[in-house]
């Protein structure tokens, strides 16, 4: 008998999702009927009166396995009542000691796992892997022969990928971070490259600056893998990857809906491997769950696993099919703390929001930067064009759409010109820009920063809702124009979208460390001092964020 879905009743929102809630179907009970056969009185037995039904919560990519929980049905007498939703809403709906399932069954369970340990609870769930997959790119052939002609050693990394994303020559589309888990795994690849310590990202690692330039590439969302899945089969021709399950680019690849096959890329520094544990969430229902277990994980069902949705089957006694065979390297740290995750998803943002930022920088151009400094300023300059190819460097360039004011000042605003990214000749222009010589004898640091509030003003009437921000680097202490206590009372005086714009004052040489920290706490910034370090080292510190 077939499973009809039903509705269920709404449950409140994990932090993580978007609008309203909206039950996926589910599954229903299926009760045997067995039926005499014309009188013989011989019945059709199937060993279901001694059937169990769990209910289950599942990601929504589980949908796949449907034909197989026939056969589980049919060998164990285990029926799985399955309700599906995206992961990391699925983990948000799993609140420890208040379970409304008898099992979770998840494509990671790592996100609940960190709620759990938040929770403090000592009732940890019993939970099993059953298959394997993890989350890699998929490209088109053209883009993946120049990934590797600029790659090192022709080995693509995640930094590799950001960088062309910004560079505007990889368009790609991408689960949304905040609700999926393949989403959230990719966020987790980037930014653990950005960070650059190879190790679990922490708090002080994430800097939404290093996440733009790989932001701006993602032309295509959504709330699930299966409907991302379908989103890029409509809408291929626009773009040149996607990133999700190597499962589901084989499958993507062998359905006949592709114009051009995908090119799987594992990126060098790692991937978050997906491992769908099973979770007993109702200790008496263990009986159950062990029939399950067994069953999912014998070599005969992991070959129908393999075979049906191309993930990796667990174990080596199922010999792999070739396009599993592909070494996967070692797996990436998944963030240790819930804060770290949340924080690393709201500073990527929403993806289906413009990614476009106004940035003005603020650059000291008396005569004290003459020299070494002003050098070094150039290089960091050239750096953000593309120059620096180090793995961080990737990751701040400027990239495709941004918007950026450079003003020079003395003891007034020298100059100043608007660009907005689109190619080399943009980013010419702001080097060449920047490699003036017009030195001034005098220091107004806070004529200028309130000359940049006015900019900002103009900036915030003009492009309702963009996001703006201001970099002020200065190696000296104020000597002309107003004075701090007068900027801050004509910034207090402007309006509040204006002061919502924070300052980022970058500090070398002999600045005046508190008069900058007050600017940056005043505007809601932060300050960078770059005494200890190059300036193209602070440079990567700070963008705006």
């Amino acid at each position: 008998m077939r499973r009809r879905p039903h509705p269920r009743g709404p449950r409140p929102r994990g932090p993580h999702t978007r609008g309203p809630h909206t039950r996926a179907p589910r599954r229903r009970v299926v009760l045997a009927l067995c039926l005499a056969l014309l009188g013989t009185g011989t019945a059709c037995g199937s060993g279901d009166e001694d059937s169990t039904t769990l209910r289950v919560l599942a990601s929504s990519e589980l949908r796949d396995m449907e034909p197989l929980l026939d056969d589980l049905r049919r060998d164990t007498g285990v029926d799985l009542d399955m309700e599906y939703q995206a992961t990391v809403d699925a983990g948000d709906g799993l609140t420890p000691g208040a379970y409304h399932h008898d099992l979770a069954w998840l494509s990671s369970d790592r996100y609940f796992q960190l709620r759990l340990k938040e929770s403090k609870s000592t009732a940890k769930p019993l939970s099993t892997t059953t298959m394997l997959s993890p989350v890699v790119v998929g490209v088109k052939p053209e883009t993946a022969r120049a990934l590797r002609a600029s790659a090192k050693g022709g080995q693509v990394s995640w930094a590799d990928i950001a960088d062309a994303a910004a560079a505007g020559s990889v368009r790609f589309g991408m689960a949304d971070p905040k609700r999926t888990n393949s989403g959230l795994s990719a966020l987790v690849g980037v930014a653990t490259a950005a960070a650059g310590t190879g190790s679990a990202l922490r708090a002080e690692d994430i800097s939404c600056d290093r996440l733009r330039g790989f932001r701006t590439g993602q032309k295509l969302t959504a709330d699930s893998s299966a409907e991302l899945r379908e989103q890029y089969i409509a809408h291929q021709d626009r773009l040149d990857a996607l990133i999700t399950y190597e499962s589901e680019l084989l499958s993507l690849n062998a359905s006949g809906k592709l114009h051009e096959k995908l090119e799987i890329v594992y990126p060098k520094d790692g991937m978050v491997l997906s491992d769908y544990p099973l979770l007993l969430l109702d200790p008496a229902k263990r009986a159950a769950y062990d029939k399950v277990v067994n069953w999912l994980k014998s070599a005969s069902t992991q070959k129908k696993i393999m075979e049906r949705t191309l993930r990796r089957p667990l174990g080596a006694d199922v010999r792999r099919d070739p396009r599993l065979r592909a070494d996967i390297g070692n797996a990436l740290y998944f963030p240790d703390q819930r804060s770290v995750v949340d924080r690393l998803v709201e500073d990527y943002g929403d993806p289906r929001l413009p990614t476009a930022h106004h940035v003005i920088f603020l650059l000291d151009f008396s005569t004290s930067m003459r020299g070494a400094r002003v050098a070094s300023l150039r290089a960091a300059f050239a750096g953000l064009s593309g120059a620096d190819t180090s793995a961080t460097g990737k990751f701040v360039r400027f990239y495709q759409g941004e918007r950026v004011t450079v003003m020079r000042f003395g003891g007034r605003v020298l100059a100043e010109r608007d660009v907005t990214v689109g190619g080399r000749r943009d980013l010419d222009s702001v080097k060449s820009f920047v490699a003036a010589d017009d030195f001034d004898n005098s220091t107004a640091i806070w004529s200028a920063l309130d000359h940049a509030y006015g900019k900002a003003s103009g900036i915030a009437r003009d492009h309702p809702g963009q996001p703006i921000s201001i970099v002020l680097m200065t190696d000296g202490e104020n000597t002309s124009g107003i004075t701090r206590r007068e900027f801050e009372r004509r910034y207090a005086a402007r309006s509040e979208t204006v002061r919502s714009v924070p300052t980022f004052p970058l500090r070398f040489g002999e600045a005046d460390t508190a008069e900058l920290t007050r600017a940056a706490r005043t505007t809601g910034g932060r300050m960078v001092d770059a005494g200890a370090r190059s300036l193209p080292d602070a440079f990567k510190e700070i963008r705006g964020c």
